[in-house]
């Protein structure tokens, strides 16, 4: 049954940070790829952007698991459909495939992964104008990669449930990437699918650069689908995900703790004292958390998904809801949902920002402090969270070899 939900509660101004955010990079990805294209002088002199731009942290995998990149020669038409995989791993932003690339696909950049337009005509009707789907002409890009004996396909999503939807009714509006679920599981014949990036930590322990793991996927929704029958509803993958190589990917990502150190904090300007010296936050140590067997939460704890930027604060208590907020990942349960034969599937979340202070001020002098935070967190320390999230992805993947 839909949640039905008072419409001054819709947050229009977060569903336009959610879509700066999803889109954010992008343009810079596109001109890296295109700077790649160049002859050999021209590319050596472009600017290097994305993954190519940030500091280059490398990771001593374990012998025989280390993640190797197979870009497929000569390059697949973009209409093709996709090769067959054991596992598919799908992202959203910029940020995180940058970070995905950095950990599963070394010395690739997203620039160079292969664009997938297989099928898009038959998505441009359910796709929003300006939509990042809707401006590439496509609905994702590729690279193949092993691990051990594993194949496995990063996928970066140019479809996201925040950004594509076209209204069809009061609170009612297509959703192109659930058929885009159903069409990569098709076309790949997975045994299983993660869906990972960044997300809102919910747990006051929680912190940035930890990874939460969970079988389970709600939706939370407020906005433009919020009163689809599917609102509400938890979606759930049972089986057992191997934590044999869980504890090495938090290792590994002991790497990455530096570029997760929050700076002293002071109020923003000399006009307002502080009282006394900035306070520098506790260092932040990555650690995987994880719903199964109650290891770190209640088993089988959702993610949940919204259709507008939401954050976990002291206020709002969304950890008694779920493991974590994001905008997308119950979309893969109801694709699921709706298989005679679903792959399993997992969600992997990186805290790209951690729990805010419900006590700052929402509506107070034309400023959100609290949203404010949040984005803040996200643009500044997205990319590197993201990180630790595709080590433990690496970490299930490994446990699957």
């Amino acid at each position: 049954m839909a949640i039905q939900v008072d419409a001054t509660t819709t947050h229009p101004e977060r569903k336009e940070i959610a879509r700066y955010l999803l889109s954010r990079g992008q343009a810079a990805l596109e001109a890296e790829r295109e700077a790649l294209t160049k002859p050999a002088a021209a590319a050596d002199a472009a600017p290097e952007t994305g993954a190519l731009a940030h500091p280059r942290i490398k990771f001593d995998f374990p012998a025989g698991l280390a993640p190797v990149p197979h870009p497929i020669d000569p390059e697949p038409d973009a209409a093709a459909a996709l090769p067959r995989a054991d596992i598919v791993v799908i992202t959203w932003t910029v940020d995180e495939a940058t970070a995905l690339a950095h950990v599963l696909t070394p010395g690739v950049s997203p620039a160079r992964w292969h664009h997938y337009a297989h099928g898009y005509d038959s998505y441009k009707d359910k796709i929003r104008a300006h939509a990042p789907a809707a401006v590439s002409k496509r609905l994702g890009s590729y690279m193949p990669v092993t691990v051990g004996s594993r194949k496995v396909l990063c996928m970066k999503s140019e479809l996201h449930l925040n950004q594509d939807g076209v209204k069809t009714g009061e609170g009612l509006a297509t959703l192109p990437v659930k058929d885009f679920f159903k069409q990569i599981i098709a076309e790949v014949q997975p045994s299983h699918v993660f869906t990972i990036g960044t997300s809102g930590s919910v747990f006051e322990d929680f912190s940035l650069g930890d990874t939460v793991i969970t079988r389970a996927a709600k939706f939370r929704l407020h906005n433009e689908f919020r009163n689809e029958t599917w609102n509400g509803a938890t979606y759930k993958s049972d089986w057992t995900i191997p934590t044999t190589h869980l504890d090495t990917a938090t290792k590994l990502a002991a790497s990455i703790e530096p570029n997760l150190a929050e700076p002293p904090f002071a109020p923003p300007t000399k006009r307002y004292p502080a009282g006394g010296p900035p306070v520098t936050p506790p260092p932040d140590v990555p650690t995987i958390r994880m719903e199964q067997d109650h290891r770190d939460m209640p088993e089988f704890h959702p993610i949940l998904t919204t259709d507008y930027f939401e954050y976990g604060t002291t206020a709002n208590r969304l950890d008694k809801e779920g493991a974590a907020v994001e905008m997308g990942d119950a979309a893969l349960g109801l694709a699921c949902s709706e298989l005679q034969a679903p792959p399993r599937w997992a969600v992997i979340r990186n805290m790209s920002d951690p729990v805010i202070n419900g006590d700052l001020p929402t509506k107070q002098y034309h400023l959100n402090e609290q949203t404010t935070w949040a984005v803040g967190y996200y643009t500044a320390y997205g990319m590197y969270t993201s990180m630790c999230g595709a080590l433990a992805t690496w970490g299930v993947i490994a446990g699957l070899a």
